[in-house]
């Protein structure tokens, strides 16, 4: 694909985005950077966010249904996450760490039979034209979202793995928003990766 089709590509983008896809970048954007700061406000933020990349990404006109079913996940994890990240009755939030060997196999299965799982539903039972991408795409970044509502460090890799093919796929489907917040994501991963780092050493 040439720069003059990536280009056109990218117009066509931007006329067709919304409002609502807006709302929900922006709120997916200011998730991240709470998580990246460690801040329980990653939560509620992306409670918004998900709630409307749900019905958006549903929608026949974009047909990502699995990255649509991997935010009603992010929905239910962030739920998790948050109870997870303030306990009851005022407990001592959870301290970020380095995931297990165990926490690894755990991970590992959620992106593989995720991954199988979303390739064999969107193969065979909706009109998706990316099952593929769009499968190893919602499987990644529901392992790296596990990871995160576990304050493991490594979470930023798992979930910037899944930005990473999720990039060319949202520009393909002109969600340039969302591409652009994908972008985001990947950068503020690379920080966060290494401001979890320093915030563990502080915490030994």
């Amino acid at each position: 694909m040439n720069f003059e089709v990536i280009y056109q590509s990218f117009q066509e983008g931007v006329h067709a985005m919304s409002w609502l896809e807006i709302i929900a970048a922006l709120f997916g954007a200011v998730s991240v950077i709470c998580s990246m700061k460690n801040s329980i406000w990653l939560y509620p933020t992306g409670l918004v966010s998900t709630g409307i990349y749900v019905y958006l990404l549903s929608r026949d006109q974009f047909k990502l249904y699995a990255e649509a079913t991997m935010n009603v996940y992010y929905f239910v994890m962030s739920v998790y996450g948050w109870y997870h990240w303030a306990k009851k009755n005022d407990e001592e939030v959870v301290s970020v760490e380095w995931t297990t060997r165990r926490e690894w196999v755990i991970a590992s299965l959620i992106t593989l039979i995720g991954w199988g799982t979303f390739y064999y539903l969107l193969k065979n039972f909706s009109n998706s034209d990316v099952p593929l991408v769009d499968g190893f795409v919602s499987a990644t970044a529901c392992s790296g979202m596990w990871l995160l509502a576990k304050r493991k460090i490594e979470n930023w890799l798992v979930l910037n793995v899944s930005n990473l093919v999720a990039i060319p796929l949202l520009f393909h489907k002109k969600l340039v928003p969302t591409a652009m917040l994908t972008i985001f994501l990947f950068i503020v991963a690379v920080f966060g990766y290494f401001s979890w780092q320093r915030i563990y050493k502080k915490a030994v």
